[in-house]
């Protein structure tokens, strides 16, 4: 499982669960190792590593500088792809929704590794997803939005009707553009919750890559581009 923390993988491992088809042995994360934290979504890793506990599933880290170059993340990526592929695994779930070209690309890498990619959320309506995430009683917090969609009083705000609600237009309900990140401290499939307090909200500002897997022409076309992220800590 390809899991970032976030709503969509834990909803995407959810349903990988619920359908009996697979058994899900391992989860994938990519961590920002200078700052010890989930990749893009800032969270600190002592909180991965509770949910891993909770999940009861073992994690398995891609580790990756400050701002990877495409290569060196495909290198680290493969690397530990084949090293799971080793260890018996024929699958690799992912929660993208829409995104075509992040599909082909993923499809594309793990095929070198002999890696077959799922994606049990694949094409089904983001605002009927987002409202099922919440009626199942998962329970997650916005740690991360991109500015260009979301100004930083969403960052620490809970995933629920209202949130939803109050997205603007242009916004998709599920984030899958990028807009904003998540951390799910509450699921049905965790042993325990996961208990944290908001710490201080924070701007960083990046210079927009050559080349991005993320499909979004908007960032694409930006010279640099900013994100509010919101720290959580562990109680």
């Amino acid at each position: 499982m390809n899991w970032s923390g976030g709503k969509d993988s834990a909803l995407c491992l959810y349903k990988a669960l619920q359908s009996g088809q697979y058994n899900v042995s391992h989860l994938l994360t990519s961590v920002n190792s200078v700052h010890d934290r989930i990749s893009m979504h800032g969270v600190r890793r002592s909180l991965l590593l509770q949910q891993a506990a909770a999940l009861g599933l073992p994690l398995h880290t891609i580790e990756l500088p400050e701002q990877p170059g495409m290569a060196e993340y495909e290198t680290a990526m493969l690397e530990k792809v084949t090293m799971l592929k080793n260890a018996g695994c024929t699958h690799a779930l992912f929660g993208d929704i829409f995104l075509e070209d992040l599909r082909v690309y993923r499809e594309n890498k793990l095929k070198q590794a002999g890696i077959q990619c799922v994606f049990p959320l694949w094409k089904q309506s983001t605002a009927e997803l987002a409202k099922e995430f919440i009626a199942l009683g998962f329970k997650s917090v916005i740690v991360c939005v991109n500015e260009q969609y979301l100004d930083r009083s969403f960052c620490g705000r809970v995933i629920d009707e209202a949130f939803l609600n109050d997205l603007p237009a242009n916004v998709d309900p599920c984030g899958e553009n990028g807009e904003f990140h998540s951390f799910v401290y509450e699921a049905p499939m965790y042993k325990n919750p996961i208990a944290f307090t908001l710490g201080e909200t924070i701007h960083r500002t990046y210079e927009a890559p050559k080349t991005t897997d993320t499909g979004n022409s908007q960032m694409n076309q930006a010279s640099a581009y900013g994100f509010y992220f919101t720290d959580l800590l562990p109680a």
